[in-house]
């Protein structure tokens, strides 16, 4: 993956472009990077281009400046198909990114080809009560993180991951995070429920993994109701970052989902 800076912002991103027609976009969970996607962009590398990128915060888009927040990322990424020249690309957006896939999608609906959304909920229709919970669940992971990076890391990838091996690739990205990046996250809940949304010109899926939070488990049903034409899908023997817990049936699925698209 040939590493690019976007200019004026804080924004690093990753290339794979292999003379493809078609283009990948993989954005991360919470307090990792990009290398959550290793699997996929080897698996598929051969069979799309690949843009994988560092949310703001993260990984190595920490040169920030005043004003730089996580409510710019659709923004950026939108700067980013701009450079280089995508007109449409496909993208998975896992955890935390599965919102700011969606927030992309509201906003840029016409760069969309597909989108695939796991482990997140409906930022359009997100329900009050799954909202106070979520938020309880952020602060508690938080607080942690506060009083030590390391017991943020070890606790955190017990809830991010199922599997033994996705837990410790998730701690080795976790314990890089830095405390100060939790500022950038702020304008997060500025997504929510803002946007009515509007019919999709592109297939959606979305899912999460059997052994993930219950909370997660309702927002795929709720978001179902909302989306009835949607495809869903529960993944076993994962957690919350199905793509690490069981990769080769992730890329299967996405494999499957791209062939079948609208």
């Amino acid at each position: 993956m040939k590493q690019q800076r976007l200019n004026n912002s804080p924004i690093t991103y990753y290339i794979s472009e292999n003379g493809n027609i078609e283009w990948l976009l993989f954005l991360h969970a919470a307090f990792v990077d990009h290398n959550m996607f290793k699997s996929q962009t080897e698996y598929f590398r051969d069979k799309f281009n690949i843009l994988t990128v560092d949310i703001i915060g993260h990984g190595n888009s920490t040169d920030t400046q005043k004003g730089d927040s996580i409510d710019k990322m659709s923004m950026w990424i939108n700067e980013i198909l701009k450079k280089e020249n995508i007109e449409k690309i496909h993208i998975v957006g896992v955890s935390l990114c599965a919102i700011l896939a969606q927030d992309f999608a509201n906003r840029f609906p016409g760069a969309v080809q597909s989108l695939a959304c796991f482990g997140g909920y409906d930022i359009n229709n997100f329900d009050k009560t799954l909202q106070k919970k979520n938020g309880a669940v952020q602060m508690l992971m938080m607080l942690k993180a506060v009083f030590s990076i390391k017991w943020f890391a070890k606790s955190n990838k017990k809830i991010s991951a199922y599997t033994l091996q996705a837990q410790q690739e998730f701690y080795d990205m976790n314990i890089k995070f830095r405390k100060r990046s939790f500022m950038y996250l702020s304008s997060l809940n500025g997504m929510v429920n803002v946007h009515e949304t509007q019919q999709r010109n592109y297939p959606l899926l979305i899912g999460c993994g059997e052994h993930d939070d219950p909370m997660a488990h309702e927002a795929v049903k709720q978001w179902k109701e909302h989306e009835p034409d949607c495809q869903t899908i529960i993944f076993e023997n994962a957690g919350h970052c199905i793509n690490m817990d069981v990769p080769e049936t992730f890329n299967t699925v996405l494999e499957k989902f791209w062939a079948n698209r609208l």
